[in-house]
């Protein structure tokens, strides 16, 4: 289990802009992983700004849950706490078959305290698909490229850059955007994921 604050920048990005930075800058990693997204029928955990999902790759999986960082370091970026169980890949394949997830480890204790009497209401409501690629960026800063497609066959692009230092995160994606022609806005910032695969439910 893992538990660590993440400030991140993130930016839907045309295309061409992705393709073109993926071009740029030497890759770390380059892999595909299965996004199963839960919360119960009435949005219990969309209420209270917590998104949970089920991550499956292809030889291991986690279940990671976001919860608000109730003593954020800074206000420019997105900022959570995230809560990380390992799961087996046959855990996992389970787990998203099932009609409702009891949910173990770290992440079950966290909704035993906060949602005992609704966590047994927990499923699985929508999923995404993603190619990540983990690039070693301006300033020596992680740049994560995600190419998404939805149930309905929709695909989106965004950029993901995460770390410690909110004034180096400003730094480079200034950098990036003067060099690759884009700008943040509000339509393109922060857009949440979970949010995204919803609205492209088939």
């Amino acid at each position: 289990m893992s538990k660590n604050r993440e400030i991140e920048a993130k930016t839907l990005l045309a295309q061409d802009v992705y393709q073109k930075i993926v071009n740029s800058f030497p890759i770390r990693a380059d892999f595909i992983q299965e996004n199963y997204y839960f919360d119960t029928p009435d949005d219990l955990l969309k209420d209270h700004r917590i998104s949970l999902r089920i991550r499956i790759y292809a030889d291991h999986a986690e279940q990671t849950m976001k919860v608000p960082d109730l003593n954020p370091v800074q206000k420019k970026f997105h900022e959570v706490i995230e809560i990380n169980d390992n799961l087996t890949h046959d855990q996992a394949k389970k787990l998203v078959a099932q009609e409702h997830v009891d949910f173990q480890g770290n992440i079950g204790d966290y909704l035993d305290q906060h949602f005992s009497d609704q966590k047994e209401q927990l499923q699985l409501f929508t999923w995404s698909k993603t190619r990540r690629i983990l690039m070693n960026g301006l300033q020596n800063c992680e740049l994560t490229l995600d190419a998404t497609s939805y149930p309905d066959g929709y695909q989106d692009f965004e950029l993901e850059i995460e770390n410690t230092d909110p004034a180096l995160i400003k730094q480079v994606q200034t950098e990036l955007e003067h060099d690759y022609g884009f700008k943040q806005t509000k339509a393109n910032t922060n857009q949440n994921k979970i949010a995204r695969a919803s609205a492209h439910r088939k």
